[in-house]
């Protein structure tokens, strides 16, 4: 005969905001019996199950692919962008690596260029600007062509696609003090960098996302590493000096 699975019981004090302009607190509630083996999501899953029960608005939080991938899910958990696990998204955080009976404060992103729009859900579209200002090739490539027409040394396509893993999900941005998106904006900016697709806009792409990135309200990055402990692709603070030397190469060239 298998054991019995164990239980918890968590403490929740989550950040209930009903829109953008109105006042937010934090409000408290409890579950009990939760499997550790749910994930952070599916948790505020079962709490919005009782809310309705009770006649209650449930608590807006963002998901999409619950796999990891997209991001969308992040939250602050006890002051740490996507918990306390390194290397993972909120949705990837599970309730074992929280203790019976442990209190904890899930609030949104806090950013200016994040605002909030209800409880823990906030608009990221600042960094679908910066993207739209300069983050793509204008290579014509009509149809696909063979993969190995233009080589790119293996280590080099390796790290690209190291840089291109940033799933844009600000992370970087809310555990930052000065709220800055270098972290974001350099990832795009190093990946396209190292592939010859990415040479044609190469000054006037820097420029146009660090313009854009600026106008959005982020801060400037004080070189302080949060952002790189709680990105959940583990993108490297490098991305930031590649930015800072391909924008400085840009003002030189007249591009900026």
């Amino acid at each position: 005969m298998s054991p019995t699975p164990r239980r918890m019981t968590l403490k929740l004090k989550i950040w209930r905001q009903a829109h953008r302009d109105a006042p937010g607190r934090l409000v408290d509630y409890t579950l009990h019996d939760l499997s550790p083996d749910m994930s952070f999501v599916e948790m505020l899953d079962v709490l919005n199950e009782q809310l309705v029960r009770e006649g209650q608005d449930p608590v807006a939080f963002d998901y999409d692919c619950r796999e990891g991938i997209c991001g969308s899910c992040g939250v602050m958990v006890n002051g740490v962008a996507h918990g306390p696990e390194a290397g993972v998204t909120t949705c990837q955080l599970y309730l074992r690596n929280f203790s019976d009976g442990m209190t904890l404060v899930v609030e949104p992103w806090r950013a200016a260029a994040f605002p909030v729009l209800k409880d823990l859900v906030v608009d990221r579209s600042a960094f679908d600007r910066i993207i739209a200002a300069g983050g793509y090739v204008s290579v014509d490539t009509g149809s696909a062509p063979e993969a190995n027409i233009i080589p790119v040394p293996k280590a080099q396509a390796d790290l690209a696609m190291d840089y291109a893993t940033c799933i844009g999900c600000g992370a970087c941005v809310a555990a930052c003090k000065n709220a800055s998106a270098a972290l974001f904006t350099g990832a795009k900016v190093a990946h396209l960098l190292l592939l010859p697709q990415g040479q044609p806009e190469r000054e006037r792409r820097v420029a146009a996302m660090v313009a854009q990135m600026e106008r959005e309200g982020f801060g400037a990055c004080s070189n302080e590493g949060e952002c790189q402990a709680v990105c959940p692709k583990s993108i490297p603070v490098d991305v930031i000096q590649v930015l800072a030397r391909e924008y400085g190469r840009a003002v030189l060239k007249g591009a900026a």
